[in-house]
């Protein structure tokens, strides 16, 4: 075969036309062509190697015939209008497969790029012999411009990714929409290719560069359409970020899933091994018809997800794993409207108490959720959702505002208690941060004294130099700061020469089943001696046990949280509770919140 035979089948290829679904687009203008010339056969005829494959047809059942002896073969060969008034008078065509199915007209102009290749004909076809005049041949050539506009919009910026040349996201939604109309209730499975992990995308993109995913991109296509082979069209739909969709049998098609993995560990940029290089596979299953293109895609993200998370190269959709997503997204949805609603978020409030007096000196604030559909919300579920969006700020601001209100309410009680607030790290990156704080506290007339702000051990150690200056000043102001959850973060007691704060509070981790734990035991003495040593006032959360409570007062510990003393409250609980607990004698203190 000639070299430019080679060439016109490659550009043919490059376009992704072949053995792709139909399309609305083409299939009017082949019902158009039918109609204008009157004649019962009318086809967008694409030639491949060899066979003729039609990419929209009118009056003709089969999608392809063979290329020997095909007119559109010609037209291919020849680059010009070819018109055969009657096929069983012809001595080339009498015996053709066109012939022997009972046609005997046949008019084909050519398809031809603009760089001058012709990709097959757009041709009308009669069973009866039958002339045509010049004005009709000029619409056979309309009718094939009209083709080729349509082919050269589908690969234009709109349908073509320009990193890689293959179809893009659009072009995946048309495509997979076509091949609905034309297999209803088929079932495929979507496939979703992530060549890094795209949580990592903007390191990659700050310490390689922004064109370095672009090379990623460009060096993983060859490798994903050769494991493909022909059987797929295969998709640029973002940043390292590939599709294609298949059929099959569920284990050959996670089998190829897994092949394709493999294939994309040895791609290369610029003869180096890729920086970072964690590819996955996701696989979907779905019928044809019944979710739109991008939910089905969204089905194989998830599925690229869970594969990253149990650390697998492939992933097969979980509708269980897909519902916490989902679940987490919509709380995230909700949360911006829970924040302006009155009746959804309320403080609850948890005694801290002193060990050597037994007197009740604080309280923390925690944020409660009770959702108008899916009921009470633990912060554990939305609180890290939120920390990680924009309404991180906002969620804070409530928290303050109300905390503060309530602790001005219980010190004009004569209620002189601290109220401990909790921040996330990003707070503290907020130029007007301490302005906002301190106008809350002047506009209920409270001192500094009367609250705490918390922070998480990582959080305070990962801090930039604002937040870290603004946390200097807030100290020097007399805002007592303490370290939340402490000995879950970076677990090391070194850290507490540089944390600029009051108090360490202890995780519940290493409180519970403190007295049954002999190397509980040893590590929270460890943190008690050290953090006194330094300085801090040292508080155990979790405390859930007498036995506990009596560990901890002889290790030296301040203060005690947790459900020995009290559940979680509302303020109003709270203030009740507080007065009992101040009528109590010590003994009776310690009976009760024993039993309790």
């Amino acid at each position: 075969m000639s070299t430019n035979e080679e060439a016109r089948l490659s550009v043919l290829r490059q376009l992704n036309l072949l053995d792709t679904p139909p399309s609305e687009s083409f299939d009017r203008i082949t019902r158009m062509a039918s109609q204008l010339f009157g004649l019962p056969v009318a086809a967008v005829s694409l030639t491949d190697r060899d066979r003729q494959w039609f990419k929209s047809r009118v009056g003709v059942d089969h999608w392809e015939i063979p290329r020997f002896k095909a007119c559109c073969g010609e037209v291919a060969d020849t680059n010009d209008v070819l018109v055969v008034n009657d096929l069983l008078a012809s001595d080339h065509y009498c015996d053709s497969p066109l012939a022997e199915s009972g046609i005997r007209f046949y008019a084909g102009a050519p398809l031809i790029t603009y760089d001058g290749y012709t990709l097959g004909a757009m041709c009308v076809l009669g069973r009866e012999p039958r002339d045509i005049t010049d004005q009709e041949i000029n619409i056979l050539r309309d009718l094939a411009a009209m083709v080729m506009a349509q082919i050269d919009l589908q690969h234009a910026v709109g349908r073509i990714d320009p990193v890689t040349g293959l179809p893009n996201y659009l072009s995946y939604v048309e495509d997979v929409n076509d091949l609905a109309r034309d297999l209803p209730g088929s079932l495929r499975y979507a496939i979703s290719t992530e060549i890094i992990d795209l949580n990592q995308a903007n390191t990659l993109q700050r310490v390689m560069g922004p064109a370095y995913l672009d090379s990623l991109s460009r060096a993983a296509a060859p490798v994903i359409r050769e494991v493909l082979g022909e059987q797929a069209k295969l998709y640029h739909i973002g940043p390292c970020q590939f599709a294609h969709i298949e059929y099959g049998e569920e284990p050959s098609v996670l089998a190829r899933a897994e092949r394709l993995r493999e294939a994309l560990l040895g791609i290369s940029v610029e003869d180096c091994a890729p920086f970072m290089l964690r590819p996955v596979v996701g696989v979907a299953p779905f019928w044809l018809g019944g979710k739109q293109p991008d939910a089905v895609l969204r089905l194989a993200h998830s599925a690229c997800r869970d594969a990253r998370e149990a650390e697998q190269g492939t992933g097969l959709y979980s509708e269980t794993s897909d519902a916490r997503y989902l679940r987490s997204f919509n709380l995230i949805a909700d949360f911006r409207e829970a924040l302006q609603a009155s009746d959804q978020l309320h403080l609850a409030y948890q005694p801290r108490v002193d060990l050597a007096s037994g007197h009740c000196v604080g309280a923390e604030a925690l944020i409660r959720w009770q959702h108008p559909v899916l009921g009470n919300v633990s912060p554990a579920e939305f609180i890290p959702l939120v920390e990680n969006t924009s309404m991180a700020k906002a969620l804070t601001d409530w928290v303050m505002r109300n905390a503060i209100r309530q602790a001005a309410i219980w010190h004009r009680e004569g209620l002189t208690l601290r109220v401990s607030i909790n921040i996330a790290a990003a707070n503290l990156e907020e130029e007007n941060f301490t302005g906002r704080l301190l106008g809350y506290l002047n506009s209920e007339s409270l001192t500094f004294k009367a609250i705490e702000l918390e922070l998480t051990e990582s959080s305070l150690i990962g801090n930039g130099r604002a937040a870290r200056e603004q946390l200097d000043n807030l100290m020097a102001l007399g805002i007592k700061i303490a370290i939340d959850d402490f000995g879950t973060g970076y677990s090391s007691l070194s850290y507490l020469q540089t944390i600029p704060a009051h108090v360490v509070k202890i995780d519940h981790s290493f409180i519970t089943n403190l007295d049954r734990h002999m190397r509980s035991q040893t590590l929270v003495s460890s943190m008690i001696t050290m953090a006194h040593e330094l300085g801090y006032t040292v508080v155990a959360e979790g405390v859930e046990s007498a036995a506990s409570r009596s560990l901890l007062f002889s290790l030296g510990c301040d203060e005690i949280q947790g459900y020995l003393i009290a559940r979680p409250m509302t303020s109003d609980a709270f203030t009740t509770w507080l007065n009992h607990f101040r009528d109590c004698s010590p003994a009776r203190q310690a009976q009760e919140s024993i039993t309790r």
